[in-house]
């Protein structure tokens, strides 16, 4: 079986998306739904064998996709990365920044250097790689851009880099947006809250044990899959959404809406969206699927 996308079947076919962060994560769950409906999709990331791993999987499933390593933080690399895109493909009709990191920390444990290496990583890296498909392709030729953001909207307490950068990049999709649109160019963002993903297994220590417990605070009663994401990047790429832009979508399960005088309770109604075949549940969080 394939990937099971509610999109119509072939909506990308003979399109190239690019996107960042595809070696891992929502990163490939994306990529993987885009192959499936029929675009070339160009993974990047900085780590050759995890994309490489991805292209086989896409491959595998009888979709398109090549790699491409550079580093998102670096300007030069990401103008030659882009270049060489755009001459083997002609044109980049879709971008999916996904690509970021960061680590928790209370705010006054932040360094200047840690504080510099997230807000690069999650937005400035974001930043260069717009400007370059915008000039190098997009700027003729339009198409669909959709950035990556968070649950920032109470702040983000123990994150406080990742929150700075993620509402930057909140703020910079609906600046782009209000200035690309009249290169025929639609700039989004999605929002995701807590996702089952294999990022949660790169935290250690409080945050770890903390993972488990959060779909506690969830008014659904659970946390999301990537293929959540997924379809909301898929269909803001989509022609259906040619009327969308400069706007941010929460995926988060209402967990932003509730406060501690109003408990939830922990049980859900509301089955997650298994449209991933290749979806795997991290470590973290493998025992309790278990039970």
């Amino acid at each position: 079986m394939g990937y099971k996308s509610i999109l119509r079947e072939n909506c990308f076919g003979g399109e190239t998306h690019i996107v960042t962060g595809g070696g891992s994560g929502i990163g490939r769950c994306i990529a993987h739904e885009l192959s499936s409906l029929g675009a070339h999709v160009v993974l990047a990331g900085r780590k050759v064998e995890k994309l490489e791993k991805v292209a086989s999987e896409i491959a595998a499933d009888g979709g398109s996709a090549e790699i491409r390593a550079f580093d998102i933080r670096d300007e030069d690399a990401v103008r030659e990365a882009v270049a060489t895109i755009v001459s083997a493909h002609g044109h980049v009709h879709g971008l999916v920044n996904n690509a970021g990191g960061q680590f928790p920390a209370p705010l006054e444990a932040i360094s200047k250097r840690g504080f510099e290496a997230v807000v690069s990583n999650n937005l400035t890296g974001g930043f260069l790689v717009m400007r370059e498909v915008f000039a190098q392709t997009m700027g003729e030729n339009g198409g669909a851009i959709v950035n990556m953001a968070a649950d920032i909207w109470r702040g983000m307490p123990g994150m406080a880099h990742s929150g700075a950068a993620r509402a930057g990049m909140v703020n910079l999709t609906k600046t782009a947006a209000y200035e690309w649109g009249q290169y025929g160019i639609r700039v989004n963002a999605v929002a995701p809250g807590w996702i089952t993903s294999s990022g949660m297994d790169t935290y250690d220590g409080m945050t770890k044990t903390l993972i488990p417990q959060l779909k506690n605070h969830v008014p659904i009663g659970r946390i999301g899959v990537e293929a959540e994401v997924s379809s909301v990047v898929c269909f803001l790429l989509s022609h259906a959404a040619s009327f969308v832009t400069g706007v941010t979508v929460p995926i988060d399960g209402g967990a932003p809406l509730g406060n501690p005088l109003y408990p939830v309770k922990p049980t859900s109604r509301i089955a997650a969206f298994d449209g991933f075949h290749r979806a795997v549940v991290p470590e973290v969080l493998a025992s309790e699927e278990k039970g």
